[in-house]
């Protein structure tokens, strides 16, 4: 289905450059963050609605920077993409978004009256240097960083802190997020969890931190963490759990929720919990870049997304949380077979005791020791250096220079002795009888 999507893509984007713009719609999204079913619906939907045709012309990232360089650069006229929270920040200080017009005829406004109070709280705390994230961006994903943990293998005494991913009785078991800023977070919070508990500082000042001695702390953390741990992963580490090759792995909610469904069905029992030093929350929302083409069909597409009904397909579809709340949504995600907790800032004074899977939806106790993260903007390099570091690229670097110019050098003396070889053969040949001619 990617490569479908990724060839009809392409063909669109040929099409498009030589007919009227208005009749696409490029969208930009992570992979495998939607219910693709939903594409072609909208634009039938956005007929409906407008009078008006729309093709899809959908394409896909894997990282937010990639996104972002060629949104700065100003070469791709992509109208509606779907960024990280910082990356939602530094777009707004860079000048790189439109505002999202909330007017749309007869047709009602979803975004507004679907995005949770919480969502639009937090998207307030989104420091667009005097510009609110909630007029240039609407909530679509969102969740916290944990620890995924195999309820066998693990001691219930270890569980509750950070600091489990430096206990050595799980070495060779514990796989990492290769996700900077995540790590990062998590791992500040545990070292400043004095600080905090006292209150010389708040998480949310501490999201901000980019100090040299707060890197130089994580990095001397990560470091004794280091031989401990059997891989960093962008991916792969639910499928490690699944399969208990690993027994912790420090993830996104939206994973650890995936991997225990994965995980029931062939018996293995796999948990997740918040650490009680705290931990971040993160966001992914839509966004209309300022070179957009096409922003009314962006803003459509946008709302399209936020009816209740939808957004359940798409969180059932990807596996993370949507940023929409109301009554639809929360009917939808009730079982008894979870405990009663407490959703009232996400649902309302009506969601006081709840039973919903609290991996998808913390409770209100642990959401209050959770922050956001922050962008770093020219910090940024720091960060990225600190993480090369400690997952030891500069060393790997030197061993694939020494192992490449061994290669080389090898090649080099098989090039020379097949040289010599090939001097001494036509020398013995003019020394020997001349070949007879038939």
């Amino acid at each position: 289905m990617k490569r479908l999507f990724t060839l009809l893509a392409a063909l669109l984007l040929i099409v498009s450059c030589t007919s009227d713009r208005s009749k696409y719609l490029k969208v930009y999204n992570w992979g495998d963050y939607i219910d693709e079913s939903l594409i072609g619906e909208f634009e039938q939907w956005y007929y409906e609605q407008t009078g008006e045709e729309v093709k899809i012309i959908y394409q896909t990232f894997d990282i937010n920077e990639t996104m972002l360089s060629k949104i700065e650069k100003g070469e791709e006229d992509f109208d509606v993409v779907c960024p990280s929270d910082y990356i939602i920040e530094r777009m707004l200080r860079e000048d790189l978004l439109l505002p999202i017009d909330r007017d749309f005829g007869d047709t009602p406004n979803y975004i507004d009256d679907n995005i949770a109070p919480y969502i639009r709280e937090c998207f307030d705390k989104i420091d667009g240097s005097g510009k609110n994230a909630n007029d240039y961006s609407v909530g679509y994903m969102w969740g916290t960083a944990g620890i995924l943990y195999n309820k066998k293998h693990v001691a219930e005494e270890d569980l509750g802190s950070w600091d489990i991913i430096r206990n050595p009785k799980y070495a060779n078991k514990i796989f990492i997020k290769d996700a900077p800023r995540d790590v990062y977070c998590s791992v500040l919070i545990y070292l400043k969890q004095d600080e905090l508990r006292e209150g010389k500082i708040t998480l949310e000042e501490l999201m901000y931190d980019s100090s040299d001695a707060s890197i130089e702390a994580v990095e001397n953390y990560m470091k004794e963490v280091k031989g401990l741990v059997a891989g960093w992963e962008a991916d792969f580490g639910k499928d490690q759990m699944i399969q208990e090759r690993g027994w912790i792995n420090l993830t996104w909610s939206g994973d650890a929720v995936w991997a225990m469904n994965e995980a029931d069905p062939i018996g293995v029992e796999l948990g997740y919990y918040v650490p009680d030093e705290g931990s971040s929350v993160w966001f992914d929302g839509w966004v209309i870049p300022k070179y957009a083409k096409n922003p009314k069909a962006a803003k459509y597409f946008i709302n399209f997304l936020c009816i209740p009904e939808n957004a359940l397909r798409n969180m059932e579809v990807v596996g993370y949380v949507v940023a929409n709340g109301g009554d639809i949504i929360l009917d939808a995600i009730q079982d008894e077979k979870y405990e009663a907790i407490d959703l009232t800032y996400f649902f309302g004074p009506e969601a006081d005791s709840v039973h919903v899977n609290p991996v998808l939806y913390p409770d209100q106790s642990v959401i209050d020791r959770c922050e956001m993260m922050h962008d770093w903007g020219d910090e940024t390099p720091k960060l990225i250096a600190m993480w090369s570091r400690v997952k030891g690229n500069e060393s790997s670097n030197v061993v694939t220079i020494v192992i490449i110019c061994a290669f080389v050098a090898l090649l080099i003396v098989f090039a020379l002795r097949r040289s010599i070889s090939k001097s001494r053969r036509g020398a013995a040949t003019k020394k020997g009888k001349k070949p007879v001619k038939k």
